[in-house]
């Protein structure tokens, strides 16, 4: 192709701005590095372990019960499947890009890139912020799962553990992510099979210390499967968002992965199978062996595991020790979302500080490929897991959180933007979808359906957020908590604007847009990417799990 010689800037050229205030060599020139790069050392496993060990957390096995508690079994399936839906479209969009530009920064580049810099720098510091309040917030989740246990120890004690913990496997670079990622996300697919299999025998009265007796669907009569109407419904959006975020990781990790033009493909369509299985049909099973107007629900949130739905539902089969076991799953949990806390963040402030979207010593890059500078102040802000020992520390850790959960429905829809603006600009610069290695399997329309429910989502949780179940309604306070990722993204892309002086139009024309620059070489003599030849519905089942 035309384009696989296409000279690159050097990395020692003179940073220039071009007329969008960014730095040439940054985005537009996405192949520019530091002295050091990062380390592409992700195998086809890691890939798809990330895929799906990223996301699976305290906001599945914990938040959901704060979920079902407010909208009802019916809320939480269709809610979920409802997030779930536009993640499905958004990664696909994600893995077409991925492959062609698998860049470090990933959907912040493409961001810059194909929509607007001042948007892009928004979504960059955003992602970014929130994955850095979300660590301190899951280190003290990790030690309050250990009170099922020991309500003797200083919950600061097991903080300084797991934080311990944590830093060592930075350590390791991208690799020892990889690994441990690996590993403590095959235990969560171990656990969450487990309860399907378990939740289903107790629905079917197989489990003689649960003097319930044959359940079926009796919990979706009486309580009934809906709770507080329409505000119940959307309120079901934030935590679903918080319990799927993380999912986008997989395109995160494009740029240090050994070979993303296979394992890529790979990933993003297993996402389909991941999230039905994983988080639909598990949610229905709890849904269908735990009431929703059971008391111990009130008090879930995303670190009281003694309310975990999970949890709750072994407890009501009166089944001995397996409660402790699952509590074990959930701390393993935790502890995976802590690990991926510190990738995706030290990643994005990396990607911005080269684009000039941030401080320069943030750039920096040791010989073993590791972003040091990024990865101390990541760890820095684990350090605020110590307000938990306040007496005020629940009040600042829900302020924490304000900033993440939503902050997903605008990186998500981004991404969809992002691939829309890119397969216009492909098009009307003469290139056909033939030339790209990998396309998205619901092609443009998926991304325009996956936009959609985005901007659907943020309503739904606007009206919640001014109407939340159980009141008060219009108030600051409430709305904030709930809706804080808003005027800060708004605040960030005005900065960013203000930053340039307005340089430039609204958005990047399409006739503008550089299409080119950047891709990683593509061979023409390479063999196509095979597709799934399984023998059996059952084995390509097994496949998209595994």
């Amino acid at each position: 192709m035309e384009y696989d010689n296409k000279e690159k800037l050097s990395e020692e050229s003179p940073a220039k701005v071009d007329e969008y205030g960014v730095h040439e060599g940054g985005v537009h020139d996405v192949e520019a590095v530091p002295a050091n790069n990062l380390a592409r050392s992700l195998k086809g496993r890691h890939m798809q372990m990330i895929a799906i060990g990223g996301s699976i957390g305290a906001g599945l096995f914990v938040g959901s019960g704060n979920a079902l508690a407010n909208g009802g079994p019916a809320s939480v399936v269709i809610g979920y499947s409802f997030v779930g839906l536009l993640l499905l479209f958004t990664v696909q969009a994600l893995g077409e890009l991925a492959v062609l530009y698998p860049v470090n920064g990933a959907f912040f580049n493409y961001a810059v890139r194909f929509i607007d810099p001042a948007w892009g720098f928004a979504m960059g510091w955003d992602y970014a912020i929130g994955w850095l309040t979300v660590l301190p917030f899951e280190i003290s989740a990790a030690g309050l799962t250990i009170d099922f246990w020991r309500t003797d120890i200083n919950i600061g004690v097991w903080i300084a553990v797991f934080l311990t913990i944590l830093a060592a496997v930075q350590i390791f670079g991208v690799r020892g992510y990889g690994e441990v990622e690996f590993a403590l996300s095959f235990l969560k697919i171990i656990g969450v099979l487990g309860f399907i299999l378990f939740g289903i025998i107790v629905d079917c009265g197989g489990v003689k210390s649960d003097p319930r007796g044959y359940i079926g669907a009796k919990y979706w009569y009486d309580p009934g499967a809906f709770r507080n109407g329409f505000q119940g419904f959307c309120s079901t959006f934030v935590t679903a968002a918080f319990a799927f975020g993380g999912t986008e990781l997989v395109g995160l990790a494009a740029a240090e992965a050994a070979d993303p033009r296979k394992t890529l493909p790979r990933a993003t369509k297993q996402v389909f199978w991941r999230i039905s299985f994983f988080y639909v049909i598990s949610l229905f099973i709890v849904g269908l062996i735990v009431p929703s107007d059971n008391q111990d629900l009130l008090g879930a949130s995303n670190s009281n595991t003694k309310s975990s739905p999970f949890v709750l539902a072994i407890t009501l089969a009166n089944v001995n020790g397996l409660p402790s076991v699952f509590n074990a799953i959930i701390t393993i949990s935790v502890i995976s979302v802590a690990n991926s806390c510190t990738f995706a963040s030290t990643r994005t402030m990396q990607a911005l500080a080269m684009n000039g979207m941030g401080p320069g010593f943030l750039k920096y890059i040791d010989k073993k490929g590791r972003p040091i500078w990024c990865v101390l102040i990541q760890i820095a802000f684990g350090l605020l897991a110590f307000v938990n020992e306040a007496t005020t520390g629940s009040t600042v850790f829900n302020w924490l959180l304000s900033l993440s959960g939503l902050s997903y429905f605008f990186v998500w829809g981004s991404i969809c933007l992002s691939h829309i603006r890119f397969r216009h600009a492909w098009k009307a610069q003469g290139h056909t979808l033939a030339e790209l290695p990998y396309t998205a399997q619901f092609g443009v329309w998926g991304s325009y359906a996956g936009f959609i429910l985005n901007w659907l989502a943020l309503i739904a949780t606007f009206y919640v957020s001014l109407y939340p179940v159980g009141g008060p309604n219009l108030d600051p306070t409430t709305f904030f908590q709930e809706y804080l990722a808003g005027p800060l993204v708004i605040g960030l892309y005005l900065f960013w604007k203000c930053w340039t002086r307005f340089r430039g139009p609204l958005w990047v024309p399409i006739k503008d847009v550089d299409v080119l620059t950047g891709m990683r070489a593509l061979d023409l003599s390479d063999e196509p990417l095979k597709k799934g030849n399984y023998r059996t519905w059952m084995m390509g089942l097994a496949r998209g799990l595994f």
